[in-house]
């Protein structure tokens, strides 16, 4: 891949697939910009979240995916895996839908993101994942997060998520080619 590339990886959800709404309408977005190059990592094959996270990083290194022009975004157990990978291997950016952070069911629940850029959207009905520890762990690390009057699939929000999402790579690819 030549050196302007940006990698993109998006990780879906426990119950869903690369083919989910939301995650074909990120990726749509991200391709809209050029020298983005998007791949929607199936997990459909385990619902281990350390399987995930071992796929995620073989993703990326299949890519040669370089971690500085790298963003990962990721829904419910997808932000997890992305949250962790970042954890471990700082990127450019990070973006969580609905992240199932601070869970205590979950291993290494409470990472800390190492991206240059993280954003965080949830919705105030989450069901699955409460909003309240994932805020609280937003304010420890000074993430930016956006809560919306919508349910944990942020079904009602496909338009606002891409949006922000949109928002959040001008942000992340100003930072790589300032004007």
């Amino acid at each position: 891949m030549p050196r302007e590339t940006i990698h993109l990886f998006l990780s879906h959800g426990l119950e869903s697939g690369p083919g989910s709404t939301k995650i074909q309408a990120m990726k749509r977005a991200a391709e809209a910009f050029p020298g983005v190059r998007a791949e929607a990592v199936d997990h459909r094959s385990s619902k281990e979240p350390d399987i995930r996270l071992q796929q995620m990083r073989a993703a990326m290194e299949k890519a040669s995916a370089e971690p500085a022009r790298t963003i990962l975004a990721g829904s419910s157990m997808g932000g997890w895996v992305c949250a962790q990978t970042s954890a471990h291997t700082p990127v450019l950016g990070c973006f969580l839908l609905a992240p199932a952070l601070a869970l205590p069911r979950y291993p290494q629940s409470r990472p800390v993101i190492q991206a240059r850029h993280t954003r965080i959207i949830h919705g105030w009905d989450d069901d699955v994942v409460p909003v309240m520890p994932v805020l609280e762990l937003a304010r420890e690390q000074r993430i930016n997060t956006l809560v919306l009057a919508d349910g944990h699939r942020l079904q009602n929000s496909v338009d606002t998520v891409v949006r922000e999402f949109t928002f959040f790579l001008e942000s992340c690819l100003s930072e790589l080619n300032p004007s």
